[in-house]
């Protein structure tokens, strides 16, 4: 079935380990959008985490970030923002440190990434920049987009004192847990999104690789897991592609659309 909307993950789907956008890949994008198609990429990353070069994936569509947390409607003329309440915040906070005292603990407030301990965070969050520092007091005065943890081995109980208030997942092999509002999710962002253009859930193809996109999978119409995903996706979805070093969103793609490498 020929899809009417797409959505893309960005990490391990769309981008390659070297996190690049491959030429396949691109060209598969290209000829999406002559067809057409309308394209949402949804991200766990910031607005600033976009940049691929001279590839600018606004041009091809709606980029939801944070998954969910912050996206812009062109046909609603809206900003959607979904924060946890900076009390919320400071109870979550303290109860990371009074389980473990050093906590890597950081918060995204919209494009603004901010921490209290002065660390290097580009390894471990695989980007080339570290947050702004700033003193604990202040850090809990914010209402977050989202709040990170990593390297932090105490999920279950997190999720067990503050699971009936925010959203909590684990990703990265469970190198990194993510907190957001209970409203923000890739699924509720998409069917706001497609609603507005008068699609439904039923119309769109999803891709993607981690357990952020499990609610995305079972709320689509066809699901299409990374050969590399999670085993929970794997399980989910209507269709396994190749892995993202092997191209796989243009491997089935181009099968869908009846495109071929070269046309």
């Amino acid at each position: 079935m020929k899809p009417k909307v797409i959505v893309l993950d960005l990490d391990g789907t769309l981008l390659n380990s070297k996190k690049q956008i491959s030429k396949r890949n691109m060209l598969a994008l290209q000829k999406v959008k002559a067809e057409g198609i309308p394209v949402i990429f949804a991200t766990a990353r910031p607005p600033r985490a976009v940049n691929y070069g001279d590839i600018h994936l606004f041009s091809f569509g709606t980029v939801v970030f944070y998954n969910g947390g912050l996206f812009r409607c062109d046909v609603t003329n809206r900003e959607i923002h979904h924060s946890i309440a900076k009390e919320l915040v400071a109870s979550i906070f303290d109860y990371c440190l009074s389980v473990d005292p050093e906590a890597n603990i950081s918060v995204e407030v919209k494009d603004k990434w901010i921490t209290y301990k002065s660390l290097d965070y580009r390894e471990m969050m695989k980007t080339t920049t570290n947050p702004i520092i700033t003193s604990k007091e202040k850090l809990k005065g914010y209402d977050c987009t989202k709040i990170l943890l990593t390297d932090w081995n105490h999920f279950e109980h997190l999720v067990t004192k503050f699971g009936d208030q925010v959203t909590i997942i684990s990703t990265d092999d469970g190198k990194l847990i993510q907190i957001m509002s209970l409203k923000a999710s890739k699924e509720n962002a998409v069917t706001y999104l497609i609603e507005s253009q008068g699609y439904k859930m039923s119309d769109v193809m999803c891709f993607g690789d981690d357990f952020n996109d499990l609610g995305l999978f079972q709320a689509c119409g066809i699901s299409i897991a990374m050969g590399n995903a999670i085993q929970e996706l794997k399980e989910t979805a209507t269709e396994i592609t190749e892995t993202n070093d092997n191209d796989g969103v243009a491997i089935l793609l181009e099968r869908v659309l009846g495109i071929s490498q070269k046309s």
